[in-house]
């Protein structure tokens, strides 16, 4: 008996592969990220990938892109409703703990230190198109200019998503303190404009 595989769009097969590495990615790391193991879990072929993406680098860069984007709006939003004062600012330090914790952190790193010069493009470039966004906003206006808060946040989330629990085992301190600390300083940069309006 053979098994009858669904007909996908090319879109959707796309999708599906960049979903598939996404899982790999966070299952078992940036290296496990290869059109072989993504054709393998979407049940499709290796050059059947080949043909959507043109190489493994082009897919991982494929895969960062929907991270970058994914992420960014999350935190696009709940940065406004922060700001809004309709959030809790720890959520914002925490979906971007989160996001570079969860793979996108190692992925970019890992795909740089493989000779993937340009896999940080699609991560700063939504990056810079959020910061953009929102200091566009007039509601976002106030306190330490958005663009300084949002170097920090990213450095810290980026360090700390490579380092972040070795070193505060090193240095005796409780896993979550870079998280703790970036919600201090988020929280002291926005103290000026509350006070003004408060």
């Amino acid at each position: 008996m053979s098994i009858v595989r669904k007909r996908l769009s090319p879109e959707e097969s796309r999708e599906a592969a960049i979903e598939a590495a996404r899982a790999l990615l966070v299952e078992q790391g940036p290296q496990a990220v290869t059109l072989k193991a993504v054709a393998a879990r979407i049940g499709r072929t290796h050059a059947n990938l080949l043909h959507h993406f043109g190489s493994a680098a082009d897919l991982q860069k494929a895969l960062i892109t929907h991270l970058a984007d994914t992420i960014t709006a999350q935190i696009g939003a709940a940065a406004r409703r922060a700001r809004a004062g309709e959030q809790d600012p720890r959520v914002v330090v925490d979906m971007t703990f989160d996001a570079f914790a969860q793979g996108a952190g190692a992925m970019a790193s890992w795909m740089i230190l493989t000779g993937n010069e340009d896999a940080l493009d699609p991560i700063l470039e939504a990056i810079h198109r959020l910061v953009d966004d929102l200091a566009a906003d007039p509601d976002m206006v106030g306190g330490k200019p958005i663009h300084e808060e949002t170097l920090q946040l990213v450095l810290m989330a980026l360090g700390d998503s490579l380092l972040g629990g070795p070193m505060a085992k090193a240095l005796g301190l409780p896993l979550g303190t870079a998280r703790e600390l970036a919600l201090e300083q988020l929280i002291s940069a926005r103290a000026p404009a509350l006070a003004a309006t408060g």
